[in-house]
């Protein structure tokens, strides 16, 4: 599982990039075609990774339920996010993992409810969740990549 662990935080490190790299109009952007935007992918990401691996061990989440709510399947920005919101995500991005992490190792995943992916993929185990979970931050980096060329 450690490998899991670096892939995951090598992509928020990825993402961290963003920040730096984009003003806040950019990530708030939707560009024509588009039906999200930068820091929605980043906010989706967070949440996403909380919903596959807490929710689906039958525990709580580390990320506010507001925020869920906002990033979860489905959602779409409705609105453009103030640098304190953005400041907000871009601290969700490493300790929601680091702790995943922690929790791992310390056994507290003891039960998953099997859920199949809308992609098809069948998660039966906390593992099936961490790993399909790289894969899932994968297809939003990839929709980044292409987000920014029309920024």
């Amino acid at each position: 599982m450690e490998h899991e662990f670096r892939i995951t935080r090598t992509s928020r490190e990825i993402c961290d990039r963003f920040f730096d790299d984009y003003s806040l109009e950019q990530l708030n952007k939707v560009p024509t075609g588009f039906n999200n935007n930068l820091i929605w992918n980043i906010g989706h990401i967070i949440v996403s990774q909380q919903i596959l691996v807490y929710n689906g061990s039958g525990l709580l989440p580390m990320v506010r339920e507001e925020l869920m709510g906002k990033y979860m399947r489905g959602t779409k920005p409705e609105f453009d996010l103030t640098q304190k919101e953005v400041d907000e995500i871009r601290s969700l991005l490493f300790s929601p993992v680091e702790r995943t992490e922690q929790d791992y190792y310390k056994n507290i995943f003891t039960e998953y409810t099997e859920r199949k992916t809308q992609l098809g993929f069948t998660l039966s185990t906390v593992e099936d969740a961490i790993a399909f979970n790289n894969y899932h931050e994968g297809i939003h980096f990839g929709m980044m990549m292409s987000l920014r060329k029309f920024l």
